[in-house]
């Protein structure tokens, strides 16, 4: 009696989830890729948001003890 080897065809529908689940990986690849560079990006930009805040609270100091400065000035002609 001759064997029988059950080979199962690939379908084209197989095919084509195959195809479709290969792209979804990809994406989903891609989009974690994406999210991580976001997150450096944000960390970054938070650094930047927090030096900039620092260098206004100093730049605020200076121009308050200028103005001070001024007013102790007698700047009225005799």
């Amino acid at each position: 009696m001759p064997s029988h080897t059950a080979i199962t065809p690939i379908k084209p529908s197989d095919s084509v989830v195959a195809d479709r689940l290969s792209q979804l990986e990809e994406a989903v690849r891609r989009a974690g890729e994406t999210l991580a560079r976001l997150r450096e990006d944000n960390d970054r930009l938070r650094r930047d948001v927090k030096r900039l805040e620092d260098e206004r609270r100093q730049v605020l100091g200076q121009v308050d003890t200028i103005l001070k400065d001024l007013g102790k000035l007698d700047l009225e002609a005799p």
